[in-house]
């Protein structure tokens, strides 16, 4: 069984009969459950309606840090994060690479997150773009490394991704590793141990190849465990059952007994 550890269902375009089609073809490719991540405080609702009544999806709760406009305060977002359906915080972190003007409000943004992470001890997940040196300073800083986190859509350098797991943090690899043009990647993710490694989609985004171009969904994810397990020469079953038992591991909240 697989799981998808990242993926943004409400922003598929789809929803009623189109979203349950979808949910079903996830599950029906032995994907057993699919974190709808939050990017906004303010759709949370929206989201929840969306995709909180179906057994198999959780949800987190967070603001991404190239939605600025939707940067709330702390207090705000604690007390969603307290939420019992909320299993994560996030997704939250640091984006140079399409943002660098707005670095001193994601920064806030980043450290407030972390701090309620710490406080509800729900796990952060973390976006991360050509912010290294500052990524790993605030998590040094401010990171309670018994609260866990991953750093998702990993795409940045195998020192990074050292001094992270160093931290007890999980790595999380997209449908990018597919790519022809991520050779970089490849080989970072061959140096990653399978008891930190996650797979995710990132859907409606970053769909892997032979999807590359199309509308992404949760299933693909089978497509990302295909490569990585080839990628690191181990067999697609063990693949599947490290990266879906390090999943229950670091979302706690959520019981796989009841799935």
């Amino acid at each position: 069984m697989f799981v998808d550890s990242h993926c943004h269902l409400d922003r598929l375009d789809k929803n009623g009969p189109a979203l349950d089609e979808v949910v079903k073809q996830a599950l029906a490719a032995n994907v057993e459950h699919m974190l709808c991540v939050a990017v906004s405080v303010k759709e949370f609702a929206q989201m929840k309606s969306t995709v909180g009544h179906y057994p198999d999806v959780s949800m987190s709760c967070g603001v991404h840090p190239l939605h600025n406009e939707d940067v709330c305060d702390y207090e705000t977002l604690l007390a969603h994060a307290q939420y019992d359906d909320v299993v994560a915080v996030g997704e939250t972190g640091l984006d140079y690479f399409y943002s660098e003007e707005t670095a001193s409000v994601q920064m806030k943004s980043f450290v407030d997150h972390i701090k309620v992470a710490n406080v509800v001890k729900k796990p952060l997940i973390i976006h991360t773009r050509s912010a290294q040196e500052d990524t790993l300073q605030t998590l040094k800083e401010n990171y309670d490394p018994r609260t866990g986190a991953v750093l998702h859509c990993f795409t940045e350098s195998l020192e990074m991704a050292q001094a992270a797991m160093q931290m007890g943090i999980y790595i999380s690899i997209s449908g990018i590793v597919t790519f022809s043009s991520a050779k970089e990647l490849q080989e970072t993710v061959k140096q990653i141990p399978l008891d930190k490694l996650l797979i995710e989609t990132d859907s409606p985004w970053l769909a892997p190849v032979p999807f590359r171009g199309k509308k992404n969904e949760p299933k693909h994810v089978i497509e990302v465990a295909k490569f990585i397990a080839k990628l690191k020469g181990v067999s697609i079953e063990k693949l599947a059952q490290h990266t879906t038992e390090n999943f229950y591991r670091l979302f706690t909240h959520i019981n796989r007994g009841s799935i």
